[in-house]
């Protein structure tokens, strides 16, 4: 129960380079604050309770401007990996394969614009059909995608805003009618990737799953085929 309690509260397992630097960041920050907590309480105590400090000495003009400085440095020392993982997240590098995301009320349709006719919608299952998948989270047709492979995803929407989520992936990209967003992936592991809508769309807003099927180039090719 500890274990299981404790997943709830971190990320998801990393399943590529984005978002493992995004759990990195992650900890580095909490790191940073936890000091930061320790310092300010240490300094509060000695304050309330120890009589032979001068409270004056608190209110020099020296002091003041090292209280200044000190946490400028500290945010500067968060802010470039912050920009190093923002500006990562919109690059885009030579992709294999891009996949045109579109966001209906309330169901996702795929295109792989590199492959003629290729476009089906995925919506989601009831438990009754499949009792093995997760509740709420399984679709009828998976995305199924090449691991190890840069694929860009083109992603917009046909009526709301929608919001197309994977957690494992580092994704959060939102669908926009009108509007065409991208963004990069490679995916270093395989196996099903899970997400859903998460801007609030409509009535049926948290049933929008999203799952990816990542596999190998061979089970790519051959799916391929298949449809």
């Amino acid at each position: 129960m500890e274990i299981a309690m404790w997943m709830m509260m971190n990320f998801q397992d990393c399943s590529s380079f984005i978002s493992l630097l995004m759990n990195y960041f992650h900890d580095f920050l909490m790191m940073i604050l936890l000091m930061i907590i320790v310092l300010v309480m240490y300094m509060f105590m000695m304050i309330l309770f120890n009589k032979l400090i001068n409270l004056k000495i608190l209110h020099n003009q020296f002091i003041e401007i090292i209280w200044t400085i000190i946490p400028m440095f500290i945010l500067m020392y968060m802010v470039l990996p912050s920009l190093k993982i923002l500006y990562l997240l919109e690059e885009v590098v030579s992709p294999y394969i891009t996949l045109k995301v579109l966001g209906h009320q309330w169901y996702w349709s795929y295109e792989y614009s590199d492959f003629k006719d290729l476009l089906f919608d995925s919506y989601m299952i009831s438990d009754l059909e499949n009792s093995d998948s997760f509740r709420l989270m399984d679709v009828d047709n998976r995305v199924v995608l090449p691991n190890n492979m840069n694929i860009r995803f083109l992603i917009s929407s046909m009526d709301v805003i929608h919001s197309w989520t994977l957690p494992s992936l580092g994704f959060k990209v939102d669908a926009i009618p009108g509007r065409l967003n991208q963004i990069m992936m490679n995916s270093f592991i395989m196996g099903l990737k899970y997400g859903q809508c998460s801007e609030i769309c409509g009535m049926n807003h948290s049933f929008m799953p999203i799952v990816l099927e990542m596999v190998n180039l061979k089970l790519f090719l051959n799916w391929l085929m298949l449809n």
